[in-house]
C-alpha cells in the first residue's frame, strides 16, 4: 500500500509540474514542457529542466500555452502583456489591461519574458557609457645577435550599437627599429578615427566619419579626412555582414619635404600641404569562420576630385581566433597606397602584425 501511495504522489507531482509549466506542441506531434524565454518571430527559445535551452522553429509550432505573463510585441507596434494560448494559427494574449487580444501568429514580432523585456527597453535608450563591445590587439617582437630589432603593434577598436545607430572608435600604432650598424626606424605609423552610422531602413544607413593618420617613413606628419555618405547592407545575418559605402570627403595632408643639398639648385627643408575634396568608396566584410574565428576585411578607394588621376587606397585583412572568452590570437595585414607621395618616398606601405587580442564588453 505504501508503494502505491508513493507512486501516486510522484505522478501527482509530475502532473502538477506539467500543469504549471509552459506547453509547446509541434507540427510532428511532439510535446515539450518548460518555460518560454523569448522569440524573435523566427525561432522560440524554451528552457527545459533537463535539456537546458531548446531552440525551436516558430513556424513549426502549432500550439503554445504559457503559465506566466509574457510581453508579446506585434508588427503593428503595440505590445501586449499576459499569458499566451494559441490554436488554428492564432495567438491569444490574456491581457491584464483589458479584453484578450487575438492575433495571427505571423503578426508576432517578438515574445519576451520580464528580464528580456527590461534588457530590450534599456537597449532602446542606453546610456552613452553602456553597450560597448570591442578589443585591443598587442604584438611585440625582439631579436638579438646578428640582428637587433624591436617591433611593437597596438590596435584598439570599440563599437556601441543600438537598434537605430552605431558608434565606432578605432586606433592602430605600429613602431619598429633596427639597432644594428646604423640605428634606424623601420616602421612608425599611427592611425585613428571615429564613425557614426544611422539606420535609414533595415538595409540603408547614413554615415559620417573622421580619420587621422601619420606615417613618419613617408614623411606624412598628419592626414585628416572627414567623410559623409551612405551605406548598404548587402548581407546582414548572424554569420556574415557585407556593407558597401559611398560618399564624399575632404582631406587635409601635411608632409615634410627633407632638404636636398645635392640638388641643382639645393632645396631647403619645407612643408607640403594638400587640401582637396574626393570620393569615399568602400567595402567592409565580417564573417564568422566556425565557432571561434572571425574574419574581417576592408577595402577603401579615395579618388582625388581636385587633381584628377591622384588617389589613395587602403586594404585591411585580419582574423581573430578565440582562445578563451576574453583572449584570442590575432593576425592583421594592412596595405596603404598613395599615388603621389613626396619625392623620395615610396607609394606603398605594407604592414603584417600578429599577437594577442583582448576583448571586453561594457
Amino acid at each position: 500500500m505504501r508503494k502505491i501511495e508513493v507512486v501516486a504522489l510522484i505522478m501527482f507531482l509530475g502532473l502538477a509540474s506539467a500543469v504549471f509549466a509552459d506547453q509547446i506542441t509541434l507540427k510532428n506531434g511532439d510535446h515539450l514542457t518548460g518555460t518560454v524565454v523569448k522569440s524573435d518571430g523566427k525561432i522560440l527559445v524554451l528552457h527545459t529542466e533537463f535539456a537546458g535551452d531548446v531552440t525551436l522553429q516558430f513556424a513549426a509550432i502549432t500550439q503554445i500555452t504559457t503559465d506566466k505573463a509574457l510581453h508579446v510585441a506585434l508588427k503593428d507596434g503595440q505590445t501586449v502583456v499576459g499569458p499566451i494560448t494559441s490554436s488554428d494559427g492564432k495567438l491569444e494574449v490574456a491581457s491584464k489591461s483589458g479584453a484578450p487580444v487575438e492575433t495571427p501568429k505571423e503578426s508576432v514580432l517578438a515574445i519576451r519574458n520580464d528580464a528580456d523585456q527590461i534588457a530590450y527597453e534599456k537597449a532602446l535608450h542606453p546610456n552613452l557609457l553602456h553597450g560597448w563591445n570591442g578589443g585591443a590587439n598587442v604584438g611585440f617582437s625582439l631579436t638579438g645577435g646578428n640582428s637587433q630589432t624591436e617591433n611593437l603593434s597596438i590596435a584598439f577598436n570599440a563599437a556601441r550599437a543600438t537598434k537605430d545607430d552605431k558608434l565606432s572608435l578605432y586606433s592602430t600604432i605600429v613602431y619598429g627599429t633596427n639597432q644594428l650598424a646604423t640605428p634606424s626606424t623601420t616602421a612608425n605609423i599611427e592611425t585613428g578615427g571615429i564613425r557614426y552610422d544611422r539606420n535609414i531602413n533595415p538595409r540603408m544607413f547614413g554615415f559620417i566619419s573622421a580619420d587621422l593618420m601619420s606615417n613618419a617613413l613617408q614623411d606624412l606628419n598628419l592626414r585628416s579626412v572627414g567623410s559623409v555618405g551612405f551605406g548598404y547592407h548587402a548581407i546582414k545575418d548572424d554569420r556574415t555582414t557585407l556593407d558597401f559605402l559611398a560618399g564624399g570627403n575632404f582631406t587635409d595632408e601635411n608632409y615634410s619635404q627633407p632638404a636636398n643639398p645635392t640638388a641643382t639648385p639645393p632645396t631647403p627643408a619645407m612643408k607640403l600641404i594638400h587640401n582637396f575634396g574626393g570620393l569615399t568608396l568602400g567595402e567592409e566584410l565580417t564573417h564568422k569562420l566556425g565557432k571561434s574565428t572571425v574574419l574581417t576585411e576592408k577595402l577603401y578607394f579615395y579618388p582625388d576630385l581636385t587633381e584628377t588621376g591622384q588617389y589613395r587606397g587602403t586594404f585591411d585583412l585580419g582574423w581573430v581566433t578565440k582562445i578563451s572568452k576574453w583572449l584570442g590570437w590575432q593576425n592583421q595585414f594592412n596595405d596603404i597606397y598613395v599615388s603621389n607621395p613626396p619625392e623620395g618616398a615610396k607609394q606603398n606601405d605594407v604592414v603584417l602584425t600578429t599577437g594577442l587580442n583582448f576583448t571586453f564588453t561594457h
